[in-house]
């Protein structure tokens, strides 16, 4: 065994007992919650709404990545993985990660859409495109990663699997594009969509008139936006730092790597608590809504009329 080696198992030894129960949580609550989820959506089939088809496609592709996390405790307790396993499943987690970014992207402007310009029959056309956005998505996102993991490389040492870092990992050539188009831009737009979407709701006339929770929104806005940093800074954070240091890796590096990517496999388990079980709650509040500022518009003659009769 080499000393590189050697340096990297003693390093990723410490870890090992956290690794196993981290992801044997994940695997157990994540796999119920999304399985929970899928029931409700395809329930749906009535009611089914753009929201809900997004949300379907994430709570797949959240389960997927939840299907590699087994083979990760099967390695991590002490068992040893062919190379090319561990890329298949590297490949397959890191393709439905950042297929769960673009999708979570895409249900924050469907939102901010919907309820900035609820009458805009552009609006409703471009979201009747949704099945079409997520078949793009998925095409993208496993598209993308092909390329990287079907390069021919020479393996120094094919024991050490999930501990060796991915080539994306260090690649400068890979991260740049990486962390613009997987994380960059997708913050971005939610955060300009997580701002109108509150804007939104404060100017709302049945939120000025609390016929509607607009708090209650705004902190599932923020609560929604809060967990995606939780969840993806960390771990997009480590790999700029990683491909600046490509050539002197440290062991804290590694470590703050594999502890990043465990919080960006427990998005998996945040999601269903920040989407899947506030989804009612937020269709009424929005429709509801809605149907009120059309009524309160169509009635304004007479409730004008109405307010200058003396009061009794």
């Amino acid at each position: 065994m080499s000393p590189n080696v050697a340096y990297n198992n003693s390093c990723a030894e410490h870890i090992s007992i956290f690794s196993v129960c981290m992801y044997s949580f994940i695997s157990t609550v994540g796999l119920v919650f999304n399985i929970l989820a899928l029931v409700f959506f395809f329930s749906q089939t009535k009611s089914r709404s753009q929201t809900i088809v997004y949300m379907t496609h994430l709570a797949i592709a959240d389960i997927l990545l939840i299907l590699t996390l087994p083979m990760r405790i099967y390695y991590h307790l002490g068992s040893t993985l062919d190379q090319r396993i561990c890329e298949v499943l590297g490949l397959v987690l890191k393709a439905n990660m950042y297929g769960s970014i673009f999708l979570l992207t895409c249900i924050c402007f469907d939102r901010c859409m919907a309820v900035s310009f609820p009458m805009s029959s552009r609006v409703q056309a471009g979201r009747k495109k949704v099945p079409w956005i997520c078949l793009g998505i998925w095409m993208l996102t496993f598209g993308a990663s092909l390329p990287i993991y079907l390069t021919k490389r020479n393996y120094v040492n094919n024991t050490e699997c999930f501990d060796s870092l991915p080539v994306y990992a260090t690649n400068p050539v890979v991260v740049f594009p990486t962390l613009i188009v997987g994380f960059g831009i997708p913050l971005v737009i939610m955060l300009i969509c997580s701002w109108g979407l509150v804007r939104a709701v404060q100017r709302s006339s049945v939120a000025q008139t609390n016929l509607v929770d607009s708090g209650k929104i705004q902190r599932m806005i923020a609560t929604s936006l809060l967990i995606f940093l939780l969840s993806f800074l960390p771990y997009h954070t480590i790999l700029a730092v990683l491909s600046l240091y490509k050539e002197d890796i440290s062991c804290p590096m590694r470590t703050a790597y594999r502890y990043s990517l465990m919080m960006a496999c427990l998005n998996t388990v945040l999601d269903p608590v920040a989407y899947y079980f506030t989804t009612d709650t937020f269709k009424k509040n929005v429709d509801m809504g809605t149907v009120r500022r059309m009524f309160l518009l169509n009635s304004q003659s007479s409730d004008v009329n109405r307010s200058r009769m003396p009061n009794s």
